[in-house]
């Protein structure tokens, strides 16, 4: 809970967390061989959200392998991303063991990205939740959820691999884009595009003209709308027009995913601790064992709950 009593909600980014963990921590086995780095700093990160937060609920997001509508409306989409190692595919699945040990319901459905479920919870959680007020804090291993920060949500997002982290809330936000607002984060990445997305920008666009471009202009809504509108970028944003607006509507995270949500489901202090215990001895993680008294919940005083 927050100091002006708030409750929070943590919603995993699944596989951005993944991804960073398995590429920031070395080469981790269990006795069979098989690869844990990425489960372990998942839970790392997991735990020092937990403590730092002390959430009274928690959902986990994740993508699917199959394409999205994205991939349908741009065939580009992704598509000079690398593919990851299978060292760090087949760590997922084991990801959501450890998740379902500590009652953290997953979501994920096809044709939609994390950051779409993740986007909808934000905004539908916090109208199940009316007293006390709740607040959405995004874990995430990368910055494209920024554009969903809000009075009564923020972005935790994981800095020098995954020790560190990163609140941003909207004056973070300013300070980090000098002055942009959280509301002007789309139309920022649809001018200077996104590279690990495939998503092209305007030629000649990078963060400090995107920045300069946008507090002149205001948003390229109103640009748009108004024919007599005059900026210093005009011919530029005229030209690019059918490409910028395309790149604001791809990179524009959807609110309105059609899932079975209930807050209620996500109550952190509904965990068996020997599940807990049992599945963190599974992929012989002791030393996490021993940090299990971190997690406990102000709200879990049923028996054998932590």
């Amino acid at each position: 809970m927050t100091q002006d009593g708030k409750e929070q909600l943590i919603i995993i980014d699944s596989n951005a967390v993944i991804h960073r963990a398995f590429h920031a921590l070395p080469p981790l086995t269990d006795k069979k061989g098989e690869m844990v780095n990425a489960i372990y700093g998942f839970l790392l990160v997991l735990f020092k959200a937990i403590k730092e937060f002390q959430p009274e609920f928690i959902a986990a997001c994740f993508d699917l392998p199959a394409p999205t509508f994205r991939h349908k409306k741009f065939k580009e989409y992704k598509a000079k991303r690398p593919p990851a190692p299978k060292e760090l595919y087949m760590q997922i699945p084991k990801v959501k063991e450890v998740l379902a040990a500590f009652n953290i319901p997953v979501f994920e459905k096809e044709g939609y990205e994390a950051d779409d479920l993740i986007g909808t919870i934000a905004k539908l959680a916090p109208r199940q939740q009316v007293l006390p007020e709740l607040e959405a804090v995004i874990l995430t291993g990368d910055m494209d959820t920024l554009q969903l920060v809000d009075d009564k949500t923020k972005v935790y997002a994981l800095s020098r691999g995954v020790k560190e982290a990163i609140i941003y809330d909207s004056d973070k936000i300013r300070e980090r884009f000098s002055g942009l607002n959280p509301d002007q984060m789309l139309d920022f990445k649809a001018l200077k595009g996104d590279p690990s997305d495939n998503i092209p920008g305007v030629q000649g666009i990078g963060e400090k003209t995107a920045i300069k471009i946008i507090k002149e202009i205001g948003s390229l809504e109103s640009f748009y709308q108004n024919p007599e509108s005059k900026s210093l970028f005009q011919e530029k944003l005229l030209s690019y027009k059918d490409q910028i607006l395309f790149a604001r509507n791809l990179n524009q995270i959807k609110k309105d995913v059609p899932i079975d949500f209930r807050l209620e489901d996500c109550r952190f202090s509904k965990f068996d601790k020997n599940e807990a215990i049992k599945i963190l001895e599974k992929f012989e993680f002791y030393s996490l064992i021993k940090r299990l008294p971190e997690l406990q919940n102000k709200t879990s005083s049923q028996q054998n709950l932590l």
